[in-house]
């Protein structure tokens, strides 16, 4: 999926403030490249500040257009305030990307250890839940704002050995569409982008000759968020876009 405007390098995100929590992960600085080249001022989050104030160098952005922050996403209180320090910041939020992720599996569902599940909830749940929430006023009277999640296919389609992470993922995904259902008569939206995992270019990097057919490259991921960004993406709201075979 790519913008009509990044071919022809229009700047379309200009003038947008953007979240991305997870910034520091595989995905996180690949998004954050794609949105700077688009125009947008971006908040980094991250749960060490070397990682995010390291991606913000290697963004190359003006301090204006950049905003580090060491955040943990468990703590209410801190998501509270990572939100009202962009706000005072730069004025408004248009858009929270929620790119945290993680994973633990691989064992049968009868004999898993359940406080794989516990964790994953953390991570992929509960995060998502206090950004969420702690971004929700500026998003709705932003009249752009975009909330985007990047979800697994394992979601809808959960197996014996995967049970815990499917299930965190489902969760994840059904606070999202509730999330749309709430925007519903504002100018902001949440969406869902589906993939069964992520080739980033440090895996390229140190395989380059791995072929990996099943896996949606970060670049790619990084287009279609940048398009459910934009303008052209305006009416849809509580939608699964699925970048898998």
């Amino acid at each position: 999926m790519r913008n009509p405007d990044s071919v022809s390098g229009m700047t379309y995100l200009e003038g947008r403030v953007i979240a991305i929590a997870g910034a520091g992960g595989g995905l996180g600085p690949v998004v954050a490249l794609r949105l700077a080249d688009a125009g947008a001022t971006l908040s980094l989050a991250d749960r060490h500040q070397e990682i995010v104030d390291g991606l913000a160098q290697d963004l190359g952005l003006s301090e204006e257009r950049v905003d580090p922050h060491a955040v943990d996403l468990l703590d209410p209180e801190a998501a509270i305030s990572w939100a009202g320090e962009i706000q005072s910041r730069f004025g408004r939020i248009d858009g929270l990307l929620h790119l945290v992720g993680g994973y633990r599996g691989g064992d049968p569902i009868a004999s898993f250890d359940l406080a794989d599940y516990d964790f994953l909830h953390g991570l992929l749940v509960r995060t998502l839940q206090l950004s969420s929430r702690a971004f929700y006023s500026a998003l709705t009277k932003s009249e752009h704002g975009r909330f985007v999640v990047v979800s697994a296919a394992a979601a809808q389609n959960p197996e014996n050995t995967n049970a815990a992470y499917a299930s965190a993922k489902a969760a994840a995904e059904a606070w999202t569409l509730a999330l749309a259902d709430s925007f519903k008569g504002t100018g902001a939206t949440a969406n869902i982008i589906v993939v069964n995992a992520i080739e980033t270019p440090a895996m390229r990097e140190e395989n380059p000759d791995e072929e990996r057919p099943s896996f949606t490259p970060a670049e790619d991921l990084a287009e279609a968020i940048a398009f459910l960004c934009s303008d052209s993406a305006g009416r849809m709201n509580g939608q699964r876009v699925s970048l898998h075979p």
